[in-house]
């Protein structure tokens, strides 16, 4: 359902705030990179359903670059009500993202603003949430984070999560672990609510056709995780170096070291003959963790969804390095935390060789968008004490 809401943000746009549609409050859901998108989506369509909700999409970051250039499939869904232009092509240092993370603050304050907002939704741990979160809560505007309190390294991942979760005033975690860790960071528990991963909804209402990629044996989902060049070259050729039959290979995302993950991914790729696709629209790629479920096949790499979707559809997992260190796991994952050809490939031996993985999970039941956007209605988000923060302990 697109909302009714709509007001394109123009750099020389100086005007004041857009009028707000009576008797609702607009919420702001800022969606800054193809993976969280997918998460996101059911929570801007459960806002929109809302009545007493308002609903504006905010695009930034990786969505705006090419070749991908995701922001097309946000616009395809959602009316976007504001553009946030952060990282630069071809800039993938960690120096790059703190200065695109500067020019995104700068420019969520003020699309805040000409926008009106009543609230502000982040999702995760990157820089656009981060970005966008110091703006909202330096910027006095109710700010409610999903996916708090998670562990996972990342590149910078782990500090900004927890950050984010200080500057919020509405907590949505997925897991009861995760909301007693954001309790045990100072979080009052009355802001604190348990909803599960809105990942998991709509999964039972995607097929696993993968005919379109060639119905992999194999998918290798991996990103850069804050090591060395030579290191991030050595867990990608680890994993290229242990798969072999029908191969599908997916891009990496933005994060510094990519370029190096991305040439050793695409060589092998062009060696093998294996398909590698910049990018899958989710219902696809979901669609795949299906064949793979049904088909006894693997991914592989270090892609939260193979600890969180993977994990309800049934798919077996190989996760590799760092990059999920932490955050909690089922029994699909079989984790290969100093990758090398032999024990990538003896996972995915072990794999194939045992019955199917269940699909037992800790991230909810499917129903994260309905509850989140159930919480935000019922919340007074004009209540000047909703913005003051104070530490419990």
């Amino acid at each position: 359902m697109a909302p009714a809401f709509e007001e394109q943000l123009h750099d020389n746009d100086l005007l004041g705030p857009s009028p707000k549609t009576p008797g609702k409050k607009r919420i702001a859901v800022v969606t800054g990179s193809r993976a969280e998108f997918g998460l996101l989506r059911p929570v801007m369509t459960a806002i929109a359903a809302q009545p007493t909700l308002e609903l504006a999409v905010i695009a930034a970051g990786s969505h705006l670059l090419l070749p991908a250039n995701t922001v097309h499939e946000v616009k395809q869904a959602f009316r976007v009500g504001g553009v946030v232009p952060m990282q630069q092509p071809g800039k993938h240092t960690r120096i790059d993202d703190a200065e695109a993370l500067g020019r995104g603050t700068a420019r969520f304050a003020r699309t805040f603003y000409k926008m009106n907002v009543d609230c502000v939704v982040v999702l995760g741990d990157r820089i656009e949430a981060f970005a966008a979160a110091a703006a909202a809560s330096v910027g006095g505007v109710p700010l409610a984070h999903i996916h708090g309190g998670d562990r996972a390294e990342g590149v910078a991942d782990e500090a900004m999560r927890h950050a984010i979760t200080k500057l919020a005033h509405i907590h949505f975690p997925a897991t009861r672990a995760s909301a007693d860790r954001i309790a045990r960071l100072g979080e009052p528990e009355s802001s604190i609510h348990v909803v599960g991963s809105p990942a998991i909804d709509g999964l039972s209402s995607i097929g696993d056709n993968a005919t379109e990629v060639g119905n992999p044996e194999i998918v290798i989902l991996h990103h850069p995780c804050g090591l060395s060049e030579a290191d991030e070259r050595a867990h990608a050729a680890a994993i290229v170096g242990a798969c072999k039959g029908r191969v599908l290979v997916l891009a990496p995302n933005h994060d510094p070291g990519r370029l190096a993950v991305m040439e050793t991914l695409r060589s092998a790729a062009e060696r093998h003959n294996w398909l590698f696709v910049d990018h899958l629209p989710r219902e696809r790629f979901v669609a795949v963790l299906k064949h793979l479920a049904k088909t006894n096949g693997v991914l592989i790499g270090n892609s939260s969804a193979g600890l969180i979707e993977s994990a309800a559809v049934g798919c077996k997992v190989v996760n590799v390095g760092p990059r999920q260190a932490g955050r909690e796991s089922a029994v699909n994952a079989i984790h290969v935390p100093s990758p090398s050809v032999e024990s990538i490939a003896h996972a995915i031996s072990t794999h194939r060789s045992s019955g199917p993985c269940g699909t037992v999970h800790p991230y909810g039941d499917g129903q994260a968008g309905p509850r989140i956007a159930g919480i935000l209605a019922q919340i007074d988000l004009d209540n000047p004490a909703l913005l003051r923060k104070r530490c419990t302990h």
